[in-house]
């Protein structure tokens, strides 16, 4: 199994030197991949309805993704990214296509698009997109986003798009990736119907459940073949947590682990939380785990 971690955007800091560190910290010891989670902006929770259920609020710092991982391709080698995940719904269809574009193209192919749906209303409405069509425009989003990366004139009439013979250049060398996230259900069947890999946010027996799901409709479909399956597991956690997730996830079809240390988002799936303060805590992190992985 390969491994990959999160970048703890939350608790990282806005130090550019020690944000290109935790980058180059994670591809010289083998990472395979760094997954960066989105938030455009954060929320106050209280006197909400209906209540705001998410574990990030108006207090919790979070680099833009796409900006973030340009940055860190140009830092770098060999070391892949991925939006894990872009709500992209709350986004501008065409607009996520170029960014994701440029990515693939600065970064000479290392980046995939993973996408989701997000919770936030609030975070919707601020950016004038509907809450309640999120699903169905992310739907449509995978076709616009093809009909871009993959035609020299795009021609697409859907429910929330119309590309009129347009083109969006410079292009990619190969079609970006397109993942989904998150623990199941509808997200499942975006994966399997129109996905090319698909990652879990944690590794709870309710996940591995949905990951069995998610294997058997791939192969219903004729899709399994190259199909990506990334897992988050927490480092506060411990060894042999991570052992046990290995050798739990790995029959079922995942092909990557992914490390995860940041306090709030290991709070909300379950896992114990790291405690840590300082993003040297978080550099030191993927050594420890990578050695402890290694020995797999």
């Amino acid at each position: 199994m390969k491994f990959g971690c999160v970048f703890p955007t939350v608790e990282i800091g806005s130090d550019p030197g020690v944000i290109r560190e935790f980058a180059q910290t994670a591809e010289g010891l083998g990472y395979t991949h760094i997954v960066a989670y989105d938030h455009v902006v954060g929320a106050q929770h209280s006197d909400r309805e209906p209540k705001l259920w998410g574990p990030y609020d108006e207090t919790h710092p979070f680099h833009e993704p796409m900006v973030l991982l340009a940055y860190l391709a140009g830092v770098t080698t060999i070391i892949e990214f991925m939006t894990g995940v872009l709500i992209s719904p709350q986004r501008q269809s065409v607009l996520v296509a170029k960014q994701a574009a440029e990515l693939a193209i600065l970064s000479d192919n290392r980046f995939r698009l993973g996408v989701g749906t997000g919770w936030n209303f609030v975070e919707y409405e601020a950016l004038n997109m509907s809450f309640e069509d999120r699903g169905r425009m992310l739907d449509e989003q995978v076709h616009v986003w093809r009909q871009l990366w993959e035609n020299d004139l795009a021609d697409f009439t859907g429910d929330f798009h119309r590309l009129d013979r347009v083109n969006a250049l410079p292009r990619p060398s190969q079609t970006v990736p397109v993942w989904f996230g998150g623990g199941g259900g509808p997200a499942v069947r975006r994966a399997a119907e129109l996905g090319d890999g698909f990652v879990f946010g944690s590794t709870a027996e309710r996940t591995q459940d949905a990951c069995r799901d998610l294997v058997e409709r791939l192969e219903a479909n004729g899709r399994r073949e190259g199909f990506g399956i990334d897992t988050l597991v927490g480092f506060g956690d411990g060894p042999d947590a991570w052992h046990k997730a290995v050798a739990a996830w790995e029959p079922i079809g995942a092909d990557t682990l992914s490390m995860r240390a940041m306090t709030a988002s290991s709070k909300l799936v379950g896992e114990a939380d790291p405690g840590f303060t300082t993003a040297q805590q978080h550099i030191d992190a993927l050594e420890i785990f990578m050695q402890e992985m290694s020995n797999d």
